[in-house]
């Protein structure tokens, strides 16, 4: 089940939330917990038992070490997290990149979730949670199950235990819900159509501009696919008083790659920064440590993104564009203007993006080619008629994409035309996917 269609709007959400504030509080926890597998087992009965596998063994896990850390077990403690973190990459691993079986959609998010409580527990950071049904709530929470953002058990502990329905709070999640919607809808949707209208186009047949359009095309498709599954994953929590960080903030309005990544995906970022990167040494061991570091972290983000050479090969560049940063560039980036730190940005994002895209290397760096002149054809009829049929979307996306206009998205006005737009275009639409699906 997807946050976009109408089966969710109108019938699992409304009910839901009937169901969850007619039950008392004390029991919202199950509630939650028993809509999540409903909402879950709608698009994946058959792995459901995968993730309360998941659950029930992390929620053990926690337990037995608090007790081995108040015993003075150290050994015991060290043996249970070895043995949840090496289940939970083993499960990781067998259905993600082994290509037998099929990829259970959010393993890669519910995984990253429960592993990080078992390491909390160990390091004393949280007190392990001795109610199953509040543990089940917090790994299988559906609005952020399918997509992120990724929630660290420290961060939404007190909501877990004590809650209650604000109106306040209800009313800007709903506003969030629908500006998400739209953007989803509305933005990353149309402009994914461009994306696709430039992909079958034969290469000997693209134009640089052509290339260049299809690409900016993916990479603001993705952007509003993701973060606005984000923003409607926030405001689906925040009407159940739940408190979820942001994930994003507007990352290509960035000057530099290492603030783009402060700036997009911001829970997989942190999450890779407290449970490899600080533990690996972070900066502290010098230099060349902490470049190594760096590449491992990179490398790892490249490959839980996908088991595709281009993950891993796009999780290097942008590890090794960090590295160059760090060393040299950003010193010569805050003397030159603005606007140099924004183009180089721009350019090597699309970069990125594009090999993100592509799962062929082959085609990937023929688009590449393309994109940086190989075709000998700056412009053509072609790029004329996309520019002229996707021109105005696109600006619009770019300008939304930078932050323009953000402000509007406060007003209860918008949130209702956006809403009202969103449905009128999911009761004819043929196209609705979730790019982050398949990570």
């Amino acid at each position: 089940m997807v946050f976009s269609s109408l089966i969710f709007l109108f019938r699992f959400l409304p009910a839901f939330l009937t169901i969850y504030l007619l039950t008392k509080e004390r029991y919202r926890n199950l509630v939650l917990f028993l809509a999540s597998l409903v909402f879950y087992a709608w698009g994946e009965p058959v792995y459901i038992g995968l993730m309360l596998f998941s659950t029930v063994l992390d929620y053990a896990n926690g337990r037995v070490l608090e007790y081995a850390r108040a015993a003075g077990q150290e050994h015991l403690a060290r043996g249970i997290l070895a043995e949840s973190v090496l289940i939970n990459l083993s499960l990781l691993g067998v259905f993600k990149y082994s290509g037998v079986l099929p990829l259970p959609i959010g393993i890669s998010f519910y995984t990253f979730q429960t592993m990080s409580y078992t390491i909390d527990v160990y390091r004393g950071e949280v007190p392990a949670q001795r109610d199953l049904a509040a543990f089940g709530a917090y790994v299988s929470m559906f609005p952020q199950l399918i997509a992120g953002p990724i929630v660290k058990y420290k961060d939404v502990a007190k909501d877990l235990e004590n809650r209650s329905f604000e109106a306040g709070e209800a009313s800007a999640g709903i506003g969030r819900f629908c500006i998400g919607l739209g953007k989803k809808v509305l933005l990353a949707n149309q402009i994914g159509l461009l994306w696709e209208a430039v992909q079958q186009i034969p290469p000997g047949q693209m134009s640089t501009l052509t290339a260049w359009a299809g690409s900016a095309a993916y990479a603001l498709q993705l952007y509003f696919d993701f973060s606005g599954y984000s923003d409607m994953a926030i405001g689906l929590a925040g009407m159940i008083g739940f408190h979820l960080k942001e994930n994003f903030d507007y990352p290509y309005s960035s000057k530099s790659i290492t603030e783009f990544w402060r700036r997009w995906h911001i829970s997989l970022g942190q999450w890779f920064r407290d449970y490899v990167y600080i533990p690996l040494g972070g900066n502290r061991k010098g230099i060349l440590m902490q470049i190594r570091n760096i590449l491992i972290v990179w490398a790892l983000t490249g490959i839980w993104h996908g088991k595709g050479w281009n993950f891993l090969i796009w999780g290097m560049y942008f590890g090794i564009l960090l590295i160059v940063e760090k060393c040299v560039l950003l010193k010569l980036l805050k003397r030159l203007p603005a606007v140099f730190g924004h183009l180089y940005t721009l350019t090597a994002v699309l970069t990125g993006m594009t090999v993100f895209a592509l799962e062929h290397l082959g085609e990937g760096l023929r688009w590449l080619a393309m994109m940086f002149g190989s075709s000998g054809c700056l412009w053509n009829g072609q790029s004329v008629w996309l520019l002229s049929n996707y021109g105005l979307l696109l600006l619009f996306c770019i300008f939304g994409s930078f932050g323009f206009g953000k402000k509007l998205a406060g007003y209860p006005a918008v949130w209702a035309i956006s809403l009202f737009l969103s449905v009128a275009y999911i009761v004819d639409a043929s196209y609705n996917p979730f790019l982050y699906f398949r990570f």
